[in-house]
């Protein structure tokens, strides 16, 4: 078998989706109107998906309002001044608060899954958000009568529902977005919060068996979103180690995009150890231009001298899209990149003697 190639999950939605959403907000349309270009683009996004040839697919997430938010979506106990998330360019995104437990999910992952296999023909993976990140919607100040311990309990137990919908229905794998480990580090470099983060995830992961979790990921990178990042100027060094204590088969890693690749693959090899894989970046999804494929096979290649060839996987460094309303990268761009992870996966594959 090649060496395996997986996506990270989203694609810019098309133009007539963004604005059927913009109408329906203003109450110019119906749902069912709405319903029907999400199908349309749902259908075509794996369709586009398909052609290039990925032997995995997602739906690009044309129906969840943000990666991170999915599971909040019209929530009545949330008000909307929540955690700021700060961007390197100046711009930034904004987190729920809770307001009154106790706390559920409104949308479990799953409900994506099962539509997007209506028009799949080929294994399909799902994104989830990682507990760790919902935990930021519980208020300093605490909740009168609904303790942190209590939701926190909560949280564990709709995080654990979340990835067993997905499992459940199919999934070829299950990749938990924990893009808010970096900026952890970020936010308190003593790592106290990181591994507040760590623990929290392991108490969901623990919830799986070993031959489950073979089928989860974690995806790691410094928050991609209109082009620009959160916590890229944190060294990888201060991530990784804890990173791989996460109880999960496989590591989504960006690394196309760094200033300095071997020395996180030096990390790598020194904190990998046995039975995970780690799918290193090889498209840096916040640059326009597009990769060729002998670019992807050279950084595949560089990666294989680091981890061996039975941990190594590629993948995006990030999803093109994370947030509904990001157009910073054009839908044929994406699929364009795309392309040329697979055909520079599999020149890497035939280097290496990987049939």
């Amino acid at each position: 078998m090649p060496l395996p190639t997986e996506p990270i999950g989203s694609i810019p939605r098309p133009a007539a989706l963004l604005n059927a959403i913009a109408s329906y907000n203003n109450h110019d349309i119906s749902r069912e109107d709405l319903d029907a270009e999400y199908e349309k683009a749902v259908r075509d996004t794996i369709q586009q998906f398909e052609q290039t040839g990925s032997p995995v697919i997602t739906d690009g997430e044309q129906t969840k309002p943000s990666f991170a938010t999915y599971p909040l979506h019209e929530l009545a106990n949330l008000a909307p001044d929540g955690v700021v998330i700060p961007f390197e360019d100046g711009h930034t995104r904004q987190l729920p608060r809770l307001v009154s437990g106790p706390f559920q999910y409104n949308t479990y992952a799953g409900s994506y899954l099962n539509f997007a296999k209506k028009y799949a023909h080929k294994p399909v993976k799902q994104a989830v958000i990682a507990a760790s990140a919902l935990s930021l919607i519980y208020p300093q100040g605490g909740i009168p009568g609904y303790t942190r311990d209590i939701f926190i309990s909560d949280l564990i137990k709709n995080s654990v529902a979340d990835i067993r919908s997905c499992l459940d229905s199919g999934a070829s794998r299950v990749q938990i977005d924990f893009t808010e480990g970096r900026l952890a580090v970020k936010l308190d470099p003593s790592k106290k919060l990181l591994q507040s983060f760590i623990d929290l995830n392991n108490q969901v992961l623990g919830h799986f068996s070993k031959e489950e979790r073979k089928r989860i990921g974690i995806h790691t990178c410094p928050g991609g979103d209109l082009d620009s990042t959160h916590s890229a100027d944190v060294d990888y060094a201060d991530l990784i180690p804890d990173l791989f204590k996460l109880n999960a088969g496989n590591f989504y890693m960006e690394l196309a995009s760094e200033k300095d690749p071997e020395h996180v693959l030096s990390i790598v090899r020194d904190n990998l150890g046995e039975g995970k894989r780690v799918f290193v970046g090889v498209i840096d999804v916040i640059n326009p231009k597009i990769e060729k494929a002998d670019e992807v096979c050279e950084r595949t290649l560089l990666a294989a001298k680091y981890i061996p060839v039975d941990q190594l996987g590629t993948t995006d460094d990030c999803g093109f899209s994370p947030f509904g309303d990001d157009q910073s990268t054009a839908r044929e761009t994406a699929f364009a990149k795309i392309r040329a992870r697979i055909e520079g996966t599999q020149m890497a594959s035939k280097e290496l003697g990987i049939k």
